[in-house]
């Protein structure tokens, strides 16, 4: 992805997310203000202010994001099937899906691209990320992970969850956009919290960038873009 194609449109490619244990209603509400205003595309919000997110950006471009089987991605394939049916019925058009970590690690890979299969197949229609916590995996494990995700149907594999010890790299997105072979898009989300970190990320060939840190990024964007540089 090119440089033009930012400066067209960066805030569309970033989805402005508020997962934090902590968020009130009133945070939810002023994520869905701030995304209408600058133009964000996307929004994550918890499972359980999808009703009132949804009627917030009623009648805009925004669409709706809900995390499934999130953070630790240990839940079973039938409880994220139901999570992601439940918020596509609310009005969710984007899901974000934790792979199981544990068993990617414990080499049960049929067992993964099945859990990953089911809540493609059980919500058509929508856009589906499937996000492999990279902090915690092997290189091989990381190529692995692509190569399931795709073969199960996933849109996208994204980095992290940013609730682990470390997030989104610059080596993780080239690794995973080379693993992906043009197949599926690469989403780099975790410990994105400026614009250089998210240029770099573009630059490796992430598609799309998750952080709780959109307007600060995009601050900074159109600061560097009216000097210039």
């Amino acid at each position: 992805m090119g440089l033009v194609s930012w400066n067209d449109n960066l805030p569309g490619l970033l989805d402005h997310t508020v997962l934090r244990p902590e968020a009130t209603k009133a945070d939810v509400l002023q994520l869905c203000a701030e995304a209408k205003e600058q133009g964000f595309v996307v929004i994550f919000v918890p499972p359980c202010y999808v009703d009132e997110a949804v009627a917030a950006v009623a009648g805009t471009a925004v669409q709706v994001g809900i995390p499934i089987g999130f953070p630790l991605g240990g839940h079973s394939t039938h409880t994220k099937v139901t999570e992601a049916i439940e918020a596509v019925a609310h009005g969710a058009q984007v899901l974000d899906m934790v792979i199981n970590i544990s068993r990617l690690k414990s080499g049960d890979y049929d067992f993964v691209r099945q859990d990953m299969a089911a809540v493609v197949r059980a919500t058509p229609g929508v856009n589906h990320k499937v996000i492999l916590e990279t902090c915690l995996l092997t290189r091989e494990e990381k190529i692995m992970a692509c190569r399931l995700a795709v073969e199960a149907g996933m849109d996208y594999v994204k980095t992290s969850t940013g609730f682990n010890q470390a997030g989104a790299t610059v080596e993780d997105v080239r690794l995973m956009k080379e693993a992906v072979a043009g197949r599926a898009k690469v989403k780099a989300s975790g410990g994105v919290r400026d614009w250089k970190a998210t240029a770099a990320l573009l630059e490796a060939g992430a598609d799309r960038i998750g952080t709780s840190a959109s307007l600060k990024i995009v601050g900074e964007w159109r600061a560097e873009q009216a000097t210039g540089r």
